[in-house]
Formats: C-alpha cells, sequence, structure tokens
C-alpha cells in the first residue's frame, strides 16, 4: 500500500458484506503490518455474523438512518460507499438504496468529521436518465456532491471475480448449448477485474484530490457480449449457438415478470442498463490513481474458467 495511507487511522466501509466489499477487507486484513482499521457496515444481525472472526469492527446500521451512521462515523477518516442495487424490487426500491443512503451518509461524513468519501457508482448514472435505476445513481451522486465533505466517484460497469453474480451469469452462458441473447448479444461490454476495483478504491483513499471528483472505470476491452460469450466458452472448448432475441420481446417478458413475481429475475430497468453500451476510455482514471488493468483473458480465466469453478 502507498505510504500516504497509514495517515489514515480509520476507515468506514457501507455495504461491507458484498462482493467487493469482502474483496476490500479481505485486501485490508493481508496487509503486513496492518496500515488502516476498518469499520464494517451491515444492515443485519446475519450478515455481521457472516463477517465475523476478521481483524475488523462489524456493526449493524440502516442506511437510511443519518444519526446512526454519523455515530458509526466517530473516529473515522473516511468512508467507502458500495451500497447499490441493480434491480428493483417490492422489497428493494432504488429510492431507499441509492438517495436515502446517499443523503443520510452525507449528513453523517459532516457530523462525524470524515474527510473524504469514496463511492461506487455506475456507468451512465446521470438524474436526467429515462432509466429509473441509472436515474436513482444520479441523483445519489448528486447528494454525495453537494454535501461538504469531498467525494471521489468511482463509476464502473460490468464486474467479474470468482463467485460473483456476474461470473456465474457469465460462465453459464459460456457453456449452453443454445443460447437466447436479446439483440444476439450486440451489446457493448467492458468487464473490469473485481480487485481492480478494489485497488482503485484503495488508490482514491490514499491519493486524495484536493476536492470532489468523478472517474469512469473499466476493463482495457469493449467487445460485444456475444464475443465476450465466445471467449469465456473457449476456456471450456466450447462455441455455444446464439440465437437472437428481440429486445421487444425480453422487455415484455420483464414487465410481466415484474408484475407476476415479487423477486423478478430481471426487471425492465435492470434490462435497460444490462443492454446500455460500454466503450469509455479508462485511461485518465487509470493515470489518475495509478491503476494497471488487468488483460480480459487473466480476469476471464480467474473469474469463469474451469480453474475459478473448481476453486
Amino acid at each position: 500500500m502507498p505510504a500516504a495511507e497509514t495517515e489514515l487511522g480509520r476507515i468506514l466501509v457501507t455495504g461491507a458484506n458484498g462482493n467487493l466489499g469482502r474483496r476490500l477487507l479481505a485486501r485490508l486484513a493481508g496487509e503486513r503490518p496492518p496500515h488502516v482499521r476498518v469499520r464494517a457496515l451491515v444492515r443485519s444481525r446475519a450478515a455481521a455474523e457472516a463477517l465475523g472472526g476478521g481483524p475488523h469492527e462489524v456493526r449493524v446500521v440502516d442506511w437510511s438512518d443519518a444519526a446512526a451512521l454519523a455515530l458509526a462515523a466517530t473516529a473515522c477518516d473516511a468512508a467507502v460507499h458500495l451500497i447499490g442495487i441493480l434491480k428493483e424490487t417490492r422489497r428493494a426500491r432504488y429510492a431507499e438504496a441509492h438517495e436515502d443512503a446517499a443523503r443520510a451518509l452525507a449528513a453523517a461524513a459532516a457530523a462525524g468529521g470524515l474527510r473524504r468519501i469514496v463511492a461506487l457508482s455506475l456507468l451512465g448514472a446521470d438524474p436526467a436518465s429515462p432509466n429509473a435505476c441509472l436515474a436513482s445513481r444520479g441523483r445519489s451522486e448528486r447528494l454525495l456532491l453537494e454535501g461538504t465533505v469531498p467525494v471521489t466517484l468511482i463509476r464502473v460497469g460490468m464486474v467479474l471475480g470468482p463467485g460473483d453474480a456476474a461470473s456465474r451469469a457469465l460462465r453459464g452462458q459460456a457453456l449452453a448449448a443454445l443460447l437466447p441473447l436479446v439483440r444476439g448479444g450486440a451489446t457493448l461490454d467492458q468487464p473490469i477485474d473485481a480487485d481492480d476495483v478494489v485497488e482503485a478504491v484503495l488508490a482514491a483513499l490514499a491519493r486524495p484530490a484536493p476536492g470532489s471528483e468523478t472517474l469512469e472505470l473499466a476493463g482495457p476491452e469493449s467487445l460485444s457480449h456475444r464475443e465476450l460469450v465466445c471467449r469465456a466458452a473457449r476456456l471450456y472448448g466450447r462455441e455455444p449457438r446464439i440465437v437472437a432475441l428481440p429486445l421487444a420481446l425480453a422487455r415484455a417478458a420483464a414487465r410481466m415478470a415484474e408484475a407476476l413475481l415479487a423477486e423478478p429475475p430481471v426487471t425492465e430497468a435492470m434490462l435497460d442498463v444490462l443492454e446500455r453500451d460500454e466503450a469509455i476510455d479508462p485511461a485518465p482514471a487509470c493515470r489518475r490513481l495509478g491503476l494497471a488493468l488487468t488483460p480480459l483473458d487473466t480476469i476471464l480465466r480467474r473469474s469463469v474458467g474451469p480453474d475459478a469453478h473448481a476453486a
């Protein structure tokens, strides 16, 4: 870790039980000697118990409770904000996960004396977006940026890491004999390694900007989802037969699932986020953070290939 990180006494991590949160905790716990103490926040006792046993302190906090967050932020130097959802259901609403949590964190950061917030967001986040998820993400960004504590926003798209939902889904597609893909898999993906995202977060903490900033980060290659699936399939010596599914039909199926199911597998807003092209230049963010991106073939081998599955 860069020497500058030794100046951080304690980091507050929201959403610490998610895939990236766990990776961040493991990365920090692996430092010898430990440079940073961590206060990990989760929403349930079960999640707290699942994170127990590590060197980090775990607290159960309601994300929308500004007073509880302010108490948790006491004696912390910075916060890493990892809360966000891609799929809205009857029990998990965008406004609660994004805007309410951001509003409470901004207030808690000021009250608790934090010096910096590093928050993950989505590529395409914009309050004016017609997509409900991206608009909600955009509003949450604005709430953080309008606060008194400087913020580093890191927008990412597809993130792949061993055992996570995106990697499992891609592996399932790679192993399918007959695979229906929306628009034949024409959407552009730019997957980034989960560990690269963790390193970006740590670099943003270690090299804080003088004020707030927004960085857009993605992997080293932008390619069609069809090509991504085929490259993953080659790790197994396979070549799936891909059938094009009209976008209108996929949207209709998502709307029906939302109307009938409490936990639909895909919602219309989620579908439109997944169908949004990812084709950005990650070089400016990489230069700012001193980050070297993991090659795509390495990402696929670690996250989707036979070795990752065996692990």
